[in-house]
């Protein structure tokens, strides 16, 4: 009895410890950040998820501190009415992508209350992988989409302002592996069973000697 006592009490002791969790590093949230363009549809991404990767922007650098993007969230009927003006793996027109019932279910409208400039896109692309980053973290994946039609999204989400770059949002569904190569190969990304190969050029290419 004493020690089905003692052993219920150390079992309530470290029910109630704090579970240790694997800090992500850097390098593993690149890694798993990559262009996904097949989602989980079950999955519902939700308002706060999607705060909370628009809240990434606030601690982004922004040239000349200006701070001039801006962002909508899109979810429910307003995301599947943007899936029509969107368009995903140019590099594989034959495909069609995304394919049916992997549509993403949540997006991210990022636009600039001043002209775009070159300022700007900088400014564009730290948020954008910044945000995409989060994304990963707290579980999800995403995709910058730069090929969609800038006039009917802008109708449809009643937007002030001129949108510059879309993300989608949501719970990947597809497996991506990069592939290294060498400089002067194809870069371009391809499929084989069922795999999403993308080439990256190894580290020594990269590096001006």
């Amino acid at each position: 009895m004493a020690d089905n006592y003692l052993e219920k009490r150390m079992e309530d002791y470290l029910a109630q410890q704090p579970t240790k969790r694997r800090t992500a590093t850097l390098r593993s949230l690149l890694v798993r950040n990559r262009s996904y363009r097949g989602y989980d549809t079950s999955f519902a991404v939700r308002q706060d998820q999607l705060h909370r990767i628009i809240e990434v922007a606030t601690l982004c650098p922004s040239a000349r501190n200006q701070q001039v993007l801006r962002f909508r969230p899109v979810m429910d009927d307003e995301a599947r009415a943007m899936l029509k003006h969107i368009r995903l793996g140019g590099a594989l027109p034959e495909l069609h992508l995304p394919f049916a019932d992997t549509e993403p279910n949540a997006f991210i409208v990022i636009c600039s209350t001043v002209e775009e400039s070159k300022y700007v896109d900088v400014d564009l692309g730290i948020v954008a992988q910044s945000m995409l980053l989060q994304a990963v973290e707290i579980g999800l994946g995403g995709i910058c989409i730069g090929a969609f039609d800038h006039e009917p999204i802008s109708e449809l989400l009643k937007l002030p302002y001129e949108p510059l770059l879309v993300l989608a949002i949501g719970k990947p569904a597809e497996h991506i592996e990069l592939k290294p190569c060498n400089e002067g190969d194809t870069l371009t990304y391809y499929r084989e069973n069922g795999v999403h190969y993308v080439p990256k050029i190894n580290v020594n290419d990269l590096i001006i000697k």
